[in-house]
């Protein structure tokens, strides 16, 4: 059976709080179901079951970050913005990876944490479908993992750019719902097959 990490992105206080920096409006909607599929992992991993890891990838800017040339200032490692928020904290040994760029394999440790835990399979939600979600999705590509993408897992500032985003993962992940998931699981199936568009239907 196939190993998946699913990977939280940047579900911070800069994003996901009414108050942040960048409030995404979509990563507030979002809150409710991530809390029921962790609910669902963390079951799992208590009836010893580790096939699925819950992996939080936390923006953590150094003060005078080269993104803030293109962005308002926003999650600065130490500060409130770029603490998880408490609906979606880290629980026992579930790995937190920093990261100072779009995507979460950018300079960070991520890829060789995968490889050591035998991860094949990399499910993305969090904030922003058309940026960090879909970055950190292409560059998951490009090292050979399957991706999956929870549709419903995932959101960004406004209805259209989550709607853009969806599309353009559609062409190279498996975009399904996370009860789709879930049911696969349960079923003894692997979500990811039938992903990505081998027949360039994607228009």
């Amino acid at each position: 059976m196939p190993r998946h990490a699913i990977l939280v992105i940047d579900m911070l206080n800069d994003f996901a709080n009414p108050k942040g920096a960048l409030y995404c409006e979509g990563a507030g909607r979002i809150i409710p179901r991530l809390q029921e599929l962790f609910k669902w992992v963390r079951a799992r991993r208590a009836e010893g079951k580790d096939d699925i890891q819950i992996v939080h990838i936390q923006e953590a800017h150094r003060k005078n970050d080269a993104d803030f040339k293109v962005r308002p200032v926003h999650a600065v490692a130490g500060t409130w913005g770029s603490q998880i928020i408490d609906e979606l904290a880290p629980e026992g040994d579930e790995y937190v990876v920093p990261k100072r760029r779009h995507s979460a394999f950018a300079y960070t440790d991520l890829d060789l944490y995968l490889r050591e835990e035998n991860i094949d399979t990399v499910v993305v939600t969090g904030t922003w479908t058309n940026v960090c979600v879909r970055s950190t999705a292409t560059d998951a590509l490009a090292r050979a993992y399957k991706v999956i993408t929870l549709s419903d897992g995932v959101d960004s500032k406004t209805k259209e750019m989550h709607e853009w985003g969806l599309k353009d993962l559609s062409i190279f992940t498996k975009v399904m719902t996370i009860a789709e998931y879930q049911d696969a699981w349960e079923k003894g199936l692997d979500p990811w097959v039938g992903g990505g568009d081998p027949e360039n239907k994607v228009r």
